[in-house]
């Protein structure tokens, strides 16, 4: 997995996923962008309640809350995030595809990590104590809340029955122009941090390979169409001050 993502990096400074403002119909058929997040996201928030529940470690306090945590963030992602949205945009099935296989596959690793192959001894109620637990929660909910606000300020940028394109300048957006994508890294960072666990970072790590090449990508794209107003604030891609 660890080599797939930086396989995808580089692969993405070449090619724009054909989602979004990078819709293409060289991408094939098409549905509508609404049922193709639900039918990405919701794999993955059935899958890893089914992989605890299954588990001989439902009773692991512990383990409990890592579940409400990681379905904190699909739980949106399913069955509110993909309703918000506005107008009738489109997105490949090809695109739902590859995002489906992914989740399938981080859901395995990361609930086949925490319910079947970690130690049995390794998230003791202690745990709930520990630097690393506390500083993880805080990040990923830190990054939860910049995700949430940062999809709230994009979505209200249009009226109703309007298709053109904005710059968002609000929030994080004035440091980053993907500000959430920043969120959801910034998020996983956390997830991998109160996990303490190589498979949470993996996780990480593919948010970032898979995120920052369109985050670059996008911020060029605002620079061309919105000189003026990008110049004024000239924000970073996904990491403010940094990329």
């Amino acid at each position: 997995m660890a080599i797939a993502a930086v396989v995808v990096f580089i692969s993405l400074f070449f090619i724009d996923a054909g989602y979004g403002m990078f819709f293409k119909k060289s991408w094939g058929l098409a549905i509508n962008n609404k049922a193709g997040w639900v039918l990405m996201e919701v794999p993955v928030f059935v899958l890893m309640i089914f992989m605890w529940a299954f588990s001989e470690r439902t009773d692991n306090a512990v383990l409990f809350v890592f579940l409400c945590l990681f379905e904190l963030h699909y739980l949106q992602r399913a069955f509110i995030f993909p309703f918000l949205m506005k107008g009738n945009s489109h997105i490949p099935l090809s695109v739902v595809f590859m995002g489906v296989t992914f989740n399938v596959l981080n859901t395995l690793m990361q609930g086949g990590w925490l319910f079947y192959v970690s130690p049995i001894d390794y998230y003791t109620l202690s745990w709930l104590t520990t630097p690393q637990f506390i500083i993880g929660v805080v990040v990923f909910i830190a990054g939860y809340t910049i995700n949430l606000r940062s999809d709230y300020i994009i979505r209200h940028l249009r009226h109703s029955g309007d298709t053109r394109h904005y710059f968002p300048q609000k929030g994080m957006f004035r440091y980053v122009s993907s500000a959430n994508y920043f969120g959801e890294f910034v998020e996983w960072v956390g997830f991998a941090i109160f996990t303490w666990s190589l498979s949470g970072a993996i996780f990480a790590l593919w948010t970032f390979a898979n995120l920052a090449p369109r985050a670059r990508r996008l911020n060029k794209k605002y620079a061309e169409e919105f000189s003026e107003e990008y110049e004024q604030i000239k924000p970073k891609s996904i990491i403010p001050f940094i990329y």
